[in-house]
């Protein structure tokens, strides 16, 4: 015989189990950091980039007129841990920046029509995450 309160506890259990599933997604939704190029939308030329986030690699294009690219680190970050951002126009000057992201926040980097850093829209915080790749021939433009 069934009786309120044991339909109470499996509603109950019911929820705690969703919340179990539930739970780490959302963590990893919200803890693991965050970095967003956003390409200026008076830029004239089409750019071409490549994420690499410890050997996870992405490769993409930015048509004229601008938009973003979003690029997610790890949650839990080792000391060999790197994230790296290369950009440049069809025909033009390549730049890479290595990137120390934010644990559980997230980093605007704002580019202007040139393709270069823009240090009046990146916050000074993000612009302090950011330095030249290492071994790479391209020059940090700021």
């Amino acid at each position: 015989m069934y009786t309120n309160a044991s339909k109470t506890k499996i509603k109950y259990d019911r929820w705690v189990l969703v919340a179990l599933l539930i739970l780490p997604i959302l963590f990893w939704y919200l803890a693991a950091p965050i970095v967003v190029v956003n390409f200026s939308h008076e830029g004239k030329e089409e750019y071409l980039y490549i994420w690499n986030t410890q050997h996870r690699i992405y490769k993409g294009e930015m048509p004229k007129g601008g938009g973003a690219s979003v690029e997610r680190g790890h949650i839990f970050p080792d000391k060999d841990f790197f994230m790296m951002f290369n950009w440049w126009p069809k025909k033009g000057l390549r730049w890479c920046i290595d990137i120390t992201p934010k644990w559980g926040g997230t980093i605007n980097i704002y580019l202007d029509e040139f393709g270069l850093i823009d240090t009046t829209k990146t916050a000074p915080d993000d612009i302090a995450r950011l330095k030249q790749c290492q071994g790479e021939p391209y020059t940090f433009p700021l």
